[in-house]
């Protein structure tokens, strides 16, 4: 068998896609292409991850972007109301062969009309590593019996708006935009244009088994800074990067850059470190103690915050006393209101003692002034 140039055909499969596709920026077409690629190469890895394309509004491409993957990767299944239960079965072996799962619209699985799909994000999520199978429940009644079913496939998606930060986490994240006036690409017609992704596909298929051993088992050298999560995701497209050579390497450390950090710039963290950062730099600057009825009014007075808003209902006493109760005082008790006495009343409210700690475990450091260290670690390396 010829040995087929990897940073030749990772090319080609580049040009087909920008023939199609406008992407954000440069970074972009790099890991789609190599994911495109991954999908080949997935038992030779112990994790693989989702790839997103997502926008704000309609028009931005985003199922045409998947389209094009789809003739690019092997066995696609268009999943786009599938059930957790047939996702199960079919990672399991569609004729025997594993498929790479394709999700558009994705936004109306997880949106915010959509309800919890708790099946279906755990399925997401446990097949992003090998061997983490979902144990289910088969047969009638008193004959049922535990099954597991393995989820580890490739799945990419496209919506509108936000993935679950459990997905997010997971992901290389495409934030697509509408075409500019002056940006322009190929009308594509499946007919036509479907053919020439086939062959791609079949020579990135025919590469995969030629560099197989080469790619399994690699530490590839991350970027500085690329470490926990975003590592495990971009492990196998950089080995993968590495095996074609050429300017492959670089390119694709250039490209882990750019987009985990801007990952790292649209994260804005757990709903809870939210609310707690908030609480730090907007509500209770200078203040030691607020009653819960003066932080309501400031966390749903903030601009560009969730708080008046989620779900549809404004932040309440409840939900912010269950939120904050996840969380722990210095003293390792959970952080609940407190009375205060305020004009010869009393209210029930919260002090910044208790919240200092949270604060400094899990918020980001304030723009100008960060925080002490906690106590017993001033000296940690």
């Amino acid at each position: 068998m010829t040995a087929i140039d990897g940073a030749a055909l990772l090319n080609e499969v580049e040009a087909f896609h920008r023939r199609f596709n406008v992407f954000p920026h440069e970074a972009a077409y790099v890991a789609v292409v190599l994911w495109d690629a991954h999908a080949h190469l997935l038992d030779c890895f112990e994790s693989t991850p989702r790839l997103a394309f997502l926008s704000p509004e309609p028009g931005s491409g985003k199922s045409r972007a998947l389209e094009i993957v789809e003739t690019l990767v092997p066995n696609p299944m268009a999943a786009v109301d599938a059930s957790a239960a047939a996702l199960f079965r079919a990672v399991a072996g569609v004729d025997g062969k594993r498929p790479t799962i394709l999700f558009d619209e994705i936004d109306t699985i997880f949106g915010p009309k959509a309800g919890e799909n708790e099946q279906l994000r755990g399925f997401i999520n446990a097949g992003h590593r090998r061997n983490r199978p979902m144990f289910r429940c088969v047969g009638d009644g008193a004959n049922q019996t535990v099954q597991a079913f393995h989820s580890y496939a490739a799945v990419a998606v496209a919506g509108l708006g936000y993935l679950p930060d459990t997905i997010r986490d997971r992901s290389v994240n495409i934030r697509m935009r509408r075409r500019a006036r002056n940006e322009k690409i190929e009308p594509y017609r499946t007919r036509i244009h479907e053919k020439e992704g086939f062959a791609l596909r079949d020579r990135l298929a025919t590469w995969a088994e030629q560099v197989s051993e080469q790619v399994m088992n690699v530490w590839p050298t991350m970027p500085e800074g690329v470490t926990d999560r975003p590592a495990d995701v971009w492990e196998p497209l950089l080995a993968i990067a590495d095996a074609a050579g050429g300017d492959w390497p670089d390119r694709a450390r250039e490209a882990c850059v750019v987009l985990v950090t801007a990952s790292k710039a649209n994260d804005k963290g757990s709903l809870g470190v939210r609310l707690l950062t908030d609480l730090r730099d907007h509500v209770m600057v200078g203040i030691d103690r607020l009653p819960t009825v003066a932080i309501l009014d400031r966390l749903n007075a903030l601009d560009d915050a969730p708080w008046a808003d989620l779900h549809g209902k404004p932040l309440d006493n409840r939900r912010l006393s269950r939120m904050l109760a996840e969380y722990m005082t210095a003293d390792t008790e959970p952080i609940t209101s407190r009375n205060i006495k305020a004009a010869g009343s009393v209210l029930k409210g919260y002090y910044a003692a208790d919240l200092r700690d949270a604060w400094a475990r899990y918020c980001p450091p304030p723009p100008e002034s960060p925080l002490p260290p906690l106590p017993g670690t001033e000296n940690a390396a």
